[in-house]
């Protein structure tokens, strides 16, 4: 499948922010290195979109180095990364997730620290 461009939500850009607040948490800078893993995961979209299995309507691709989910439809030549989402939490959860609109996803403990993708 040829892929032209990614194109990130702002759910998908909130649900990594979380991550990278998560991790800075637990261990100052480990944020940095979940935000460049998961990037880098987002970005092997352009050659292996659509190969995934769907998952809630939505083609979910395993990250590699953390335990999180990549949620993204593909619409012509462009695939939309609509969530990042952690594996381990319930699956209700997550599928509850997916339906949310943004200001409902946003984890209240880290709404203050949200940071933008440049």
């Amino acid at each position: 499948m040829n892929i032209a461009d990614i194109v990130l939500l702002k759910e998908a850009l909130v649900d990594l922010n979380n991550g990278r607040n998560f991790y800075d948490h637990i261990h100052g800078g480990a944020g940095n290195y979940f935000w460049d893993s998961l990037v880098a995961d987002i970005e092997s979209l352009i050659i292996y979109a659509g190969v995934h299995s769907k998952y809630s309507n939505f083609y979910r691709m395993l990250a590699r180095r953390f335990p999180y989910a990549i949620y993204y439809e593909i619409d012509s030549k462009v695939v939309r990364v609509v969530a990042v989402l952690p594996m381990r939490r319930e699956p209700l959860w997550i599928n509850k997730l997916l339906r949310l609109p943004l200001c409902d996803r946003i984890d209240p403990i880290f709404r203050d620290h949200l940071y933008s993708l440049i």
